[in-house]
């Protein structure tokens, strides 16, 4: 039993049968036999094992720690970032139906493409009026240039006429007033010499009525009653005279009245004349002024029809700029508004909106290298520049910025958006692939 259960022992240790025994003691096989060393047990190897490992892993990181310390010290990097590009919304200018649409959604479109068509007739009209409106105000503008020389030269002959009459008028009055002042000075003289004359013949009628009773008495002779009765009929004779002179007279004074009233009148009227002249003047003013308005006339015309052409124009609607269509909403015979959008045109030109902390901007700067990482595209590296950072954080920028000056302060730490441009030759072959709004993981170089 003995031999056995140390046979079975040295099998367990070496891993080899030993040879029988045949009842022969151990110490013959011994001697015939060189010792077999033992081999080390399986608890002792894997202990090794795990030492080994455990040393290879704290070398793999140690090296791994210090490579990623040398990189991190060097780079900040995000996974809140984005791509973005401009995004143009077409919009109605006026009001109209749609006729048709020239575009499909995604569709490449160059400046200028006309991307829908709306009704124009109604502006066609419209243009038409203005078209007529225009004419209009050039033809009273001709008119009302026109009677600006016709007034005027109407005026001016008016005018020297007037002048002359005036003159005219002003010598005969004069003259007339002149041969007024003589006939009325006649009257008096004719008078005095009248009432000579009559006291002479009241004299000489006294001394004839005398000189026939004394020649009835035979006192005188015939002939003094005959001189007296010549001196009386010759004072007489004087009286009526005069009497007629008197009434001449005074028929001259009431003619060169009347003369010089009419000169008179003649100058009123003739100054009358000159007022209209002069109202002719004033007309020729308003002429002018008429000529004006007619021009303003056609100016706001003028006005008119460049706006008409311009709604007219606005009923093809137009690329602004180079891109792809996108959320093109618009159909065939609908009735759009002004500011209505209709599609949109997205330009090929992207650039990145990465949302870095606060605290990974100490070292950033415009021109920094930019490791990206499309989501979309996780086989290609793209490259690109830091282009700016944001003058404020996207928090300012909110709908509703925080305030914290209210509530109670909790300490956060803001985002601040940096914006990234591609370098051209990465995104090579990529320029239709890249979408806005796809998510990017950016890695920016600060030493």
């Amino acid at each position: 039993m003995e031999l056995d259960r140390s046979a079975h022992d040295n099998q367990t240790l070496d891993g080899h049968k030993p040879p029988a025994l045949d009842g022969k003691l151990p110490a013959v096989a011994a001697a015939v036999e060189p010792p077999v060393p033992l081999a080390k047990p399986p608890q002792a190897r894997r202990k090794w094992l795990l030492v080994v490992l455990l040393a290879l892993g704290l070398t793999a990181g140690g090296i791994f720690g210090y490579r990623w310390w040398r990189f991190a010290s060097v780079h900040e990097s995000t996974d809140d970032a984005y791509v973005t590009t401009d995004i143009h919304p077409i919009n109605a200018r006026i009001e109209g139906t749609v006729i048709s649409v020239e575009v499909q959604d995604n569709q490449q479109v160059a400046p200028g493409t006309v991307l829908v068509h709306l009704d124009p007739r109604d502006y066609e009209v419209a243009r038409q009026q203005s078209q007529a409106a225009l004419e209009v105000a050039r033809h009273q503008a001709d008119v009302a240039q026109a009677n600006i020389g016709v007034v005027a030269t109407t005026a001016q002959g008016q005018t020297t006429s007037a002048l002359g009459n005036i003159d005219a008028a002003e010598a005969s009055i004069s003259t007339l007033e002149a041969a007024l002042a003589e006939a009325q000075a006649g009257v008096p003289v004719a008078q005095a010499n009248l009432a000579k004359v009559e006291a002479d013949l009241a004299n000489a009628k006294l001394n004839f009525d005398r000189y026939t009773e004394l020649v009835q008495q035979g006192a005188l002779p015939q002939q003094q009653l005959d001189a007296a009765k010549a001196t009386y009929n010759a004072l007489l004779a004087q009286q009526t005279a005069l009497q007629e002179q008197i009434r001449q007279a005074q028929a001259r004074v009431v003619q060169a009245q009347k003369s010089l009233d009419n000169a008179q009148g003649k100058l009123q009227a003739t100054q009358g004349t000159l007022q209209q002249a002069q109202a002719g003047a004033q007309q020729t003013e308003a002429s002018r002024r008429q000529y004006q308005s007619a021009l303003a006339a056609i100016a706001q015309s003028e006005a008119e029809l460049k706006n008409a052409d311009l709604q007219l124009s606005y009923t093809a609607i137009a690329a602004p700029m180079a891109g792809r269509i996108g959320n093109k909403t618009v159909q065939v015979g609908q009735r759009v508004q002004p500011g209505q959008t209709l599609m949109s045109v997205v330009q090929p030109t992207p650039w990145i909106v990465a949302n870095f902390k606060e605290t990974q901007l100490e070292h950033m700067r415009p021109g920094q290298p930019v490791d990206i990482e499309i989501d979309a595209f996780p086989n290609h590296r793209f490259t690109g520049t830091v282009d700016s950072i944001a003058p404020a954080s996207g928090a300012d920028f909110a709908l509703l910025p925080p305030d914290n000056a209210t509530g109670n302060f909790t300490k956060i730490v803001r985002r601040i958006p940096v914006k990234i441009v591609f370098n051209a030759a990465s995104i090579r072959g990529y320029e239709t692939l890249i979408t806005s709004g796809m998510s990017v993981i950016t890695t920016v170089e600060t030493k």
